[in-house]
């Protein structure tokens, strides 16, 4: 199977030993994103839906999955076109491996649990608004079955996300400290 770099040969950049300050920005950006909105989501589910605040912490919930998507667009686009930084020698095949697809994973999840949170909204017959600025388009009708549905599978794939982000930075800190083989510093711009 060809990879995005693959098909954009002419527009991909080379190699270098750490990622780009843009794909750093990104990946800081989402992650931090993620981590509110997680917090918020669980947070939300803490007190009843008819208390005070609910709906506003809703209202952010919802528009940070908005942004959360929007920028994953923009960093697998890039993605698509700079190819990230060799992975040193030393690493065995298998963890090349590995590391390779818990980052697709993870990208698939940046796309994935939003749109279940996007679909989840409108099966309720709630529209989502992105910070206040508009709401987006309603693409289906009311539908308590695919609400039921994708409330589940949203709050499954939540749970997936968390499990795969311990995951990504327990590898993350093993490079650091264990393997002390300078992949971390590639995201942090070699320092």
């Amino acid at each position: 199977m060809s990879t995005p770099a693959q098909i954009l040969p002419s527009i991909v950049t080379t190699r270098s030993t750490s990622y780009s300050r843009v794909a750093i920005a990104m990946h800081w950006s989402i992650a931090l994103l993620i981590f509110l909105n997680i917090g918020l989501g669980f947070f939300m589910e803490t007190f009843p839906k008819t208390a005070p605040g609910h709906d506003q912490v809703l209202f952010y919930h919802a528009s940070f999955g908005t942004l959360i998507f929007g920028l994953a667009v923009f960093r697998l686009f890039w993605r698509a076109t700079h190819q990230p930084p060799a992975l040193p020698a030393s690493i065995p095949s298998w963890q090349r491996r590995a590391a390779h697809g818990l980052h697709w994973l993870l990208y698939t999840l940046m796309f994935v649990v939003p749109l279940t949170g996007y679909l989840h909204r409108m099966a309720g017959g709630h529209p989502v608004s992105f910070f206040g600025l508009g709401n987006l388009p309603v693409l289906i009708g009311k539908d308590e079955p695919l609400r039921l549905l994708t409330d589940t599978l949203h709050v499954t794939l939540v749970w997936v996300l968390c499990i795969l982000v311990v995951g990504h930075i327990g590898a993350a800190l093993k490079h650091r400290f264990i393997d002390r083989d300078g992949v971390i510093q590639r995201m942090l711009g070699g320092v």
